[in-house]
């Protein structure tokens, strides 16, 4: 799984400009993210990438770079 990979899914899913998706950008403040497109994205990642973020912990993040960085860590290699 490449950052690229997990761009292409954040645009398709939050119907954001491609290019405002990077490491440091905000989901909510930045992508216009709410707590239901958080949900969406969560479901669009797992069905990609085989991994499940836990609500408690999805709630802790804040931005695109915290959930790539959970994803490469929790990816099956």
């Amino acid at each position: 799984m490449t950052f690229e990979d997990m761009k292409k899914i954040v645009v398709d899913t939050l119907n954001c400009e491609e290019e405002k998706v990077t490491m440091e950008a905000s989901l909510t403040e930045d992508l216009e993210a709410d707590s239901l497109d958080a949900v969406e994205l969560n479901m669009a990642l797992e069905d990609a990438f085989g991994v499940s973020i836990p609500d408690e912990e999805l709630a802790n993040m804040k931005t695109v770079g915290d959930i790539f960085n959970y994803l490469t860590a929790h990816a099956e290699a």
